[in-house]
């Protein structure tokens, strides 16, 4: 009965877990192309800069897309 309910509860986690994992996005430059895009990681790469007043995490992609507009280095390509 034990074995039971631990599998269940690890497939429950394992279902679960990815629909709160993407409640983060950033703006970020790549350094190389100087284009912005919006990714839901923060970028461990050195070649991607988070370029967000303050390193702003948005919650959802709307979110970002609209700042993206507003950003100075983004929107002067």
């Amino acid at each position: 009965m034990k074995t039971k309910l631990l599998f269940a509860a690890a497939i429950t986690a394992s279902l679960v877990a990815p629909a709160f994992a993407a409640d983060e996005f950033y703006v970020v430059q790549d350094s190389s192309t100087k284009k912005c895009t919006i990714v839901d990681k923060k970028p461990t790469q050195t070649t991607m800069t988070v370029v967000s007043p303050s390193g702003t995490v948005y919650k959802t992609r709307t979110e970002a897309e609209t700042e993206m507009k507003s950003i100075k280095v983004c929107s002067s390509m």
